[in-house]
């Protein structure tokens, strides 16, 4: 017989069940405080000699240990056809899927194809220029800016002054302030932040027109970046060869902290891309 609600019950009964509630009380509580404990324990930042974290998506990258995810591979060039529409077609479709500007995979991918003859014991994949496009100047679009259909950043894009404050290292003038627009200390120029130096001796045109290499230009920059990883000696399909090559971009210091970063995005785009 269902009891009317609200009726309270009077028999022995009402003990025991008290017993009962209350012991569901204190368990919620204790459930409650672990709760709370796991919590704060989870917000808390390990000291830098703990264990990696088995979790691989949130670990950092170790310098050496592992390559970027392999990436599918730009489109084959061809030395005596125009491969502008095949390339065009490939950046699209990778474009949708990494969120990186078309105009900007053009680039990269022209890269690869280009330095597959330049230099084929390099094995440079698009990848790794566009993480270092990503690290340097988020393809161009840092600040606000983008890449126009020219392949020409809409601002130009100067690092910080390497005059030896807030951590960077001492880099005296090298171009007259002809790239960087400063006269006494040198500083990262363009969409793939290259120094000055290394711009002089490994800048290339993409479009071989013969005018002058643009480093705020997406095709000349991604180029010359990928000649400048290309001449680390080193093949960067393999662990060792890539944390190599990527640190030898960087210059100055021991590069882990960059190469770190653009090891993230790599491995995000070829995983992405795939």
């Amino acid at each position: 017989m269902t009891e009317p609600v609200g009726r309270t019950r009077t028999s022995a009964s009402t003990s025991a069940g008290s017993r009962v509630a209350y012991g569901k009380i204190a368990g919620t509580v204790a459930l409650v405080a672990a709760a709370v404990v796991l919590i704060m324990t989870v917000g808390v930042t390990p000291p830098d000699d703990a264990p990696a974290s088995d979790d691989t998506r949130t670990a950092a990258p170790v310098p050496g240990a592992a390559a970027p995810t392999p990436a599918p591979p730009a489109p084959i060039d061809r030395p005596n056809a125009s491969d502008a529409a095949r390339l065009t077609s490939w950046a699209k479709r990778l474009a949708r899927r990494t969120t990186i500007p078309a105009r900007a995979l053009v680039a990269y991918g022209r890269t690869e194809m280009w330095m597959r003859s330049e230099a084929p014991d390099c094995r440079l994949s698009w990848a790794t220029v566009a993480g270092i496009a990503d690290v340097a100047s988020e393809h161009g679009t840092v600040d606000g800016g983008r890449i126009g259909r020219d392949g020409l950043a809409t601002t130009p894009i100067l690092g910080p002054l390497r005059d030896g404050t807030n951590g960077t290292a001492k880099v005296p003038d090298t171009d007259d302030g002809e790239l960087d627009g400063a006269a006494r200390w040198d500083r990262a120029v363009g969409l793939l932040q290259i120094m000055p130096e290394r711009w002089q001796r490994w800048r290339a045109r993409a479009a071989r027109d013969g005018e002058a290499p643009d480093p705020h230009h997406i095709d000349d920059a991604a180029l010359t970046a990928g000649r400048i990883l290309c001449d680390s000696k080193a093949d960067l399909s393999t662990p060792k060869g890539w944390w190599q090559a990527v640190r030898y971009y960087r210059g100055g210091g021991d590069g882990v902290g960059f190469a770190r970063k653009v090891f993230t995005s790599a491995d995000r785009y070829a995983t992405r891309g795939r």
